[in-house]
């Protein structure tokens, strides 16, 4: 299967912090990674440097053979096909749901107004949000909001999407409502790389697993192969913290 995301050794230090310590990892089409491991791991360090809203220390990040970091003014091409869902929504809150979703397809894509209307309102519908857009995001639900945060990069018509935690802001009657959008989403074949305390979500949804501490992939491999029959020490202790959750 053809490799959409590659990197080679990459390294991210803060200061003399180094975060990211010689990371090799690939991504395929129509593949669902899920990154785990505690805080600081540098997971979402890791989903910064690919999207490139962090500039690596070192190695090299590959997108369908590219090496983006050598690249000029195509980056905010490139960056254009990622779609990015953070934590923390980061939606407009001066413009309805429709805008959030239409601006950045006008913005970036150049897309005629009627069209990029058009794209949003049947992502809005995929993830349940479409009766909601002429509202605004101070008027919505935490949960809401990071499904029109979904539907927004959804309309860009990204060949990846990363995910950083999506979950991770939410209270926890909202968590369902969002990982079942993405579990569709996985349904359709769409590239995904997910950042996830979600150990069940994870498991269910992902064709492979990917464990990381301390700035570097400790293991990786099928959910039943990290999950039931885990490699590493480091693995087993982390997993242990969720038996029976």
């Amino acid at each position: 299967m053809e490799e959409v995301i590659r990197i080679q050794g990459l390294r991210k230090s803060f200061g003399a912090n180094e975060i990211l310590k010689g990371v090799d990892f690939s991504v395929r089409r129509g593949e669902v990674v899920c990154l785990i491991g505690a805080s600081g791991s540098g997971k979402s360090t890791m989903l910064r440097c690919i999207n490139l809203l962090e500039t690596p220390s070192g190695g090299e990040i590959c997108f369908r053979g590219q090496n983006v970091l050598e690249l000029g003014k195509e980056r905010r091409a490139y960056c254009a096909k990622l779609g990015m869902v953070f934590q923390s929504f980061n939606l407009f809150d001066n413009l309805t749901v429709l805008q959030n979703c239409v601006m950045p397809q006008l913005r970036v894509l150049r897309k005629g107004k009627s069209q990029a209307e058009q794209t949003a309102r049947e992502y809005l519908a995929k993830v349940g949000m479409e009766q909601y857009a002429n509202a605004k995001p101070r008027q919505l639900s935490g949960g809401q909001k990071q499904r029109v945060a979904i539907a927004r990069a959804l309309s860009m018509e990204p060949e990846a999407m990363l995910f950083d935690e999506p979950t991770s802001a939410l209270d926890p009657e909202m968590v369902g409502e969002v990982l079942k959008v993405i579990r569709d989403l996985a349904d359709t074949g769409l590239t995904m790389l997910i950042v996830t305390h979600e150990m069940a979500f994870a498991r269910e949804v992902a064709d492979r697993i990917v464990f990381m501490a301390d700035g570097v992939i400790v293991e990786q491999g099928p959910p039943e192969q990290i999950f039931d029959h885990p490699q590493q020490e480091r693995t087993r202790q982390f997993l242990s913290r969720f038996r029976g959750a």
